[in-house]
């Protein structure tokens, strides 16, 4: 069964922009906190961010770059990717929090998961 769904992934030369959305439901989506995941191809998934109540939270690599943001009311997540960058090329996921371990920045802390949006940036 669909959890999560990602739309707005695709093609884009360096330096451009991309916004992802992930489409929740009321039973999947999470007020605590939710976050964004990539994985490129022979690496391992990483964090990309997360916004939970009163903060937000970016990896190093995408700090400056990214904002996370969300609309509780309409279940909606996003994720705004500007100056994009060839390394940045990967499969985008969302995920929610919902039970469980509470670690923000690790798939571990994360229950309900889309299938994925892939992102391409070329040179």
């Amino acid at each position: 069964q669909v959890q999560l769904v990602e739309s707005g992934g695709g093609s884009v030369q360096a330096g451009g922009s991309l916004r992802l959305s992930c489409a929740a439901s009321v039973s999947t989506y999470s007020t605590n906190y939710m976050g964004w995941f990539r994985q490129a191809p022979g690496k391992e998934r990483e964090w990309v961010a997360t916004i939970r109540i009163g903060n937000a939270y970016y990896a190093d690599s995408v700090k400056g770059r990214f904002t996370i943001s969300r609309d509780n009311a309409k279940y909606m997540m996003y994720l705004q990717m500007n100056s994009l960058k060839p390394e940045d090329t990967a499969v985008y996921t969302c995920a929610s929090h919902r039970t469980g371990i509470y670690i923000y920045s690790s798939p571990a802390g994360y229950q309900y998961w889309g299938q994925g949006t892939q992102v391409t940036v070329s040179s």
